[in-house]
């Protein structure tokens, strides 16, 4: 995702590659808290005396996994695993990453293998989890927990899929990209049949926490999955939400969940962690996040450019009221906030800034594309 910004260096690009294909589990493990770790699972964070963490809410590469944050690693990191080896294909030009060894194994032969480490459902090619098997579908909703079809990790291993596609091409192995292209296609027929709530929204999950999920409507759209008047209503729908001041946006930044439909007065989700990520409006339980602005902005401006214009606007003029750079007591960009006392966390956040960038970009708004003209 913050790839997709131009903001991170190629050498840092590669070195992120590399790091996270040695620390690639080799072998299936059980954790003493109750994680089990399959052979090819993908590191959640690395610390930095370079020991994998599988699983978010630690530290410790001796006590991770389990509840509350679920049986498997996150399911996410292997879909980015793919998407950081593409962003390297595509800036070089070259595939030859794909046959450089770690460990043994091949990048290429890496990725296949992480491809596949998350729970699928092979009819519709759909992440599928249940309370026994559950991992975090997507990192900015780990503490929410989900069963049955996942909706955003899904929508990453379309991307994946895609990706894995363009490089096989590249690579000069077009018959087997065509596996994949027919996987993304059948996960693009899926998510708008599976996950379709009411007014053009898509839900998270099928099971647990199956709320209206306005980042992951928005980035089906953002990202081509959803096509159509499926696309439209999507749309429509976030257009409307960010009419009414609060309902998704705030200053720019956008909640999980429309605060319309969200599974109660207090919780945006039916299942949280701990009750320490209950706590009304705060973190993914009712704040507003800069990240995912980008992708609401760019849906919105579909069929409403002026109102999309003004989220865009509203966005960088909290940046620059509450930029890190004036001093103390300023953070922006934070990674989320809300007007309840104030509350903010976390300053100076990288995606906060690299997601709607992107956005942006694809929109052909930055001064870049304008000649210097701001919108």
């Amino acid at each position: 995702m913050s790839l997709e910004s131009g903001l991170i260096l190629h050498k840092i690009l590669r070195h992120a590659i590399l790091l996270t294909a040695a620390t690639q589990q080799e072998a299936p493990r059980r954790t003493s808290t109750g994680g089990i770790v399959p052979a090819g699972a993908i590191a959640d964070h690395i610390n930095f005396d370079g020991r994998p963490m599988f699983y978010p809410g630690s530290m410790d590469p001796e006590n991770q996994g389990g509840e509350p944050w679920g049986t498997l690693p996150s399911l996410d990191n292997h879909f980015y695993f793919i998407l950081m080896v593409w962003h390297d294909v595509k800036k070089t030009g070259k595939s030859a990453i794909l046959d450089k060894r770690v460990g043994g194994r091949t990048i290429l032969e890496r990725m296949e293998l992480a491809y596949r480490v998350p729970p699928a459902d092979k009819k519709t090619g759909l992440l599928k989890v249940g309370l026994k098997n559950r991992g975090a579908s997507f990192g900015f909703t780990d503490s929410v927990h989900h069963t049955g079809f996942l909706m955003f990790g899904s929508i990453l291993k379309y991307e994946a899929a895609l990706a894995l596609a363009d490089m096989l091409v590249v690579h000069g192995q077009a018959k087997r990209a065509a596996q994949y292209t027919r996987e993304a296609r059948l996960i693009q027929r899926s998510i708008p049949k599976v996950f379709k709530g009411p007014g053009g929204w898509l839900r998270a999950s099928t099971g647990q926490s199956g709320q209206c999920d306005a980042w992951g409507t928005a980035y089906a759209v953002y990202t081509g999955l959803l096509e159509g008047a499926a696309r439209r209503k999507a749309c429509l729908a976030l257009a409307k939400a960010c009419r009414k001041d609060g309902e998704l946006a705030w200053r720019g930044s956008i909640r999980h969940v429309p605060a319309s439909l969200q599974f109660s007065e207090d919780k945006c989700w039916e299942k949280l962690a701990t009750p320490e990520y209950e706590a009304p409006c705060r973190y993914q339980n009712g704040a507003y996040w800069n990240t995912p602005t980008g992708w609401v902005v760019f849906a919105i401006a579909q069929v409403d450019k002026a109102l999309a214009a003004r989220l865009a606007s509203a966005y960088i003029a909290e940046l620059r009221t509450g930029d890190f750079r004036k001093g103390r007591g300023f953070g922006s960009p934070w990674e989320c906030m809300h007007p309840d006392t104030e509350y903010h966390q976390n300053p100076v956040y990288m995606t906060s800034v690299t997601c709607p960038l992107a956005a942006f970009k694809k929109l052909g708004w930055t001064a870049e594309d304008t000649g210097g003209r701001t919108h």
